[in-house]
């Protein structure tokens, strides 16, 4: 290599040496860069603001504690809070008579800011109705009724088919042919129920009659108490009763005689008298009628539940009700259940010899809605019917 050669590739190397010097002379100066803020956390959505609780109140005709009737009410409003939590809020009315008490009762409720009341007896029709129109933003339910508004409906249990189950085991177990109902007030319900525990009665005991007992109250202990006796006095073995305390059973159960509980399960309140209870189930339909309101979706109609929709059923047999009396009664809960079993279905006729149902013609609800006669088997006459 020439002397040229070497002192050039010495001089590029010098100028390399000292560019690179430059370089990190510069970098040693130059301030380091700004970290980047951090991003800032993403603000959380506001909660959705919790709804007001609905607000249901129950207008109760006799006391909770009654065993019967009010008792199976409140056990289903109290199946509502189990359900439904703190979505609701109830409140109830108990022992509201059948008067002008009843529509001051209701419309205080209306007022008190509750936006479904329950009215849970025939005579509250009328004042919900007074009481519903002057408050279209209030919804009210009215128990037994036929009458209904843009902002009321009625619903109903089909207790007739519970009183034929009853009148199944009843023909099977009397001794005297004879049974006794004490009853409560000469509506179609009422009747409808006599007629159907009759009927059940005679499907397994053709030779039965059935004496019948008006208190014209639907919960007055003291005179279902004397009711009951007049019936064993006159030679009933077994009761039934539609009325809304125990007392029937009681005084049974204190004669000898036997008898069965109604609209709830009474068999402790007569032990070794009882020989089942026809029971009424309204949680459901409560449950169903909340559930509709709570999600916009209530709208007035008409309701009528019995076996098939697990309304009403015969519980709690006595331990000598017979095997075959509790096959019988097995088959015709399986039929109401499906829809296959026909209580009211002809020929049948009142006690005058009257045909009112013909041979093979199964009663519809207009029909059963307007029974205000007793079938062939019931002594006497209806109240008020000429």
């Amino acid at each position: 290599m020439t002397d040229h050669h070497k002192r050039s590739l010495l001089k590029l190397a010098a100028l390399a040496a000292a560019a690179s010097a430059l370089v990190a002379c510069g970098k040693k100066d130059e301030p380091a860069p700004t970290p980047a803020p951090a991003p800032a956390p993403a603000a959380e959505a506001p909660a959705p603001a919790k709804a007001d609780p609905l607000k249901i109140a129950f207008a109760y005709v006799g006391p909770v504690g009654d065993g019967g009737w009010t008792f199976a009410h409140d056990n289903a409003r109290k199946a509502l809070e189990k359900e439904f939590g703190d979505r609701i809020v109830t409140s109830y009315v108990e022992s509201v008579p059948e008067s002008a008490d009843a529509e001051r009762v209701i419309r205080d409720m209306a007022g008190q800011g509750n936006k479904l009341i329950f009215g849970t007896t025939f005579g509250y029709m009328e004042p919900m109705l007074k009481v519903a129109a002057d408050h279209p933003d209030v919804k009210f339910e009215h128990a037994t009724g036929y009458k209904t508004a843009e902002n009321m409906r009625t619903y109903d249990s089909r207790t007739y088919e519970g009183a034929y189950m009853a009148g199944v085991i009843a023909g099977k177990m009397t001794q005297s042919n004879t049974l006794g109902v004490v009853a409560s007030i000469p509506i179609p319900e009422v009747v409808r129920n006599i007629n159907s525990f009759t009927l059940g009665a005679q499907s397994t005991n053709p030779k039965i009659t059935t004496k019948v007992v008006w208190v014209n109250e639907w919960f007055n202990p003291p005179k279902e108490t004397e009711a009951a006796t007049a019936l064993i006095n006159g030679g009933a073995d077994i009761l039934f009763q539609n009325t809304d305390s125990s007392a029937v059973l009681q005084t049974a159960e204190k004669m000898g005689k036997r008898g069965f509980g109604w609209d709830s399960d009474m068999t402790a309140y007569g032990p070794k008298a009882h020989l089942g209870s026809a029971i009424i189930d309204w949680a459901p339909y409560y449950i169903k009628a909340v559930g509709e309101a709570l999600d916009g979706k209530w709208a007035t109609g008409q309701t009528w539940w019995g076996v098939k929709e697990g309304a009403i059923d015969l519980v709690s047999l006595a331990a000598d009700v017979p095997e075959d009396a509790k096959a019988k009664l097995e088959e015709v809960r399986s039929g109401l259940k499906a829809g296959t079993y026909n209580i009211w279905k002809g020929p049948i006729s009142d006690n005058t010899g009257k045909e009112v149902l013909a041979e093979g013609t199964v009663a519809d609800d207009k029909f059963l809605g307007g029974i205000n006669w007793y079938v062939k088997g019931v002594e006497g006459k209806v109240p008020g019917k000429n």
